[in-house]
């Protein structure tokens, strides 16, 4: 399965340089790509070491500022193993969506990462978006699609009504996060399942 994983990540950065993007460690740093190690319901994550110290911005969340660093020089992308059974396109389609991580500006789902997004889903045949939609991807691989209902809170959007189910939550949930379908408010509805 780490090969296959190599090999498909190996055609993406070809792919990706056939239409002007170039990866390599001088532009971006160093990427390292594996399987996840524990079972993860998210189809992968790009984890950055080593910031440049010169590249940051600041941005304040309540009176509070944090400083965000923008450049890494080590990157190392997880994709799930469950990942792994579905279609070759889904594979690629989420390998494309970490590397884009990697780049200066995109470590999170923001206006740099949506630029660089568009571009690829223009030039390349991927549907590189913010987030996954696991009924539709099992679908396309010709597998049945099993929900865990383990799940102890249910939050819906008050704007258009799109439901996420999750196992635990953070701290002030509704105050740091919106919608990642159209940018609403959430409401908690809590201990569905009991």
């Amino acid at each position: 399965m780490e090969e296959k994983l190599k090999e498909l990540y190996n055609e993406c950065v070809k792919e990706l340089q056939s239409i002007g993007i170039e990866i390599n460690e001088d532009k971006i740093g160093q990427i390292n790509i594996s399987l996840a190690k524990r079972k993860a319901l998210r189809y992968g994550c790009c984890k950055q070491e080593e910031p440049v110290k010169n590249e940051f911005h600041y941005i304040k969340r309540g009176r509070r500022k944090y400083k965000i660093y923008d450049k890494f020089l080590k990157h190392n992308i997880e994709i799930s193993k469950w990942v792994m059974d579905l279609d070759e396109n889904i594979i690629k389609n989420t390998i494309i969506h970490e590397i884009i991580h990697c780049f200066p500006y995109c470590n999170n789902h923001g206006k740099e990462f949506k630029k660089y997004a568009n571009y690829i889903n223009e030039r390349l045949p991927y549907n590189i978006t913010r987030l996954g939609n696991k009924k539709e991807d099992f679908k396309k691989s010709n597998q049945e699609y099993k929900e865990e209902n383990n799940y102890k809170y249910k939050i819906v959007c008050e704007k258009c009504g799109y439901i996420y189910l999750r196992k635990r939550l953070k701290k002030n949930f509704i105050n740091k996060y919106r919608c990642g379908v159209c940018n609403g408010k959430l409401k908690i509805i809590i201990d569905i399942f009991k």
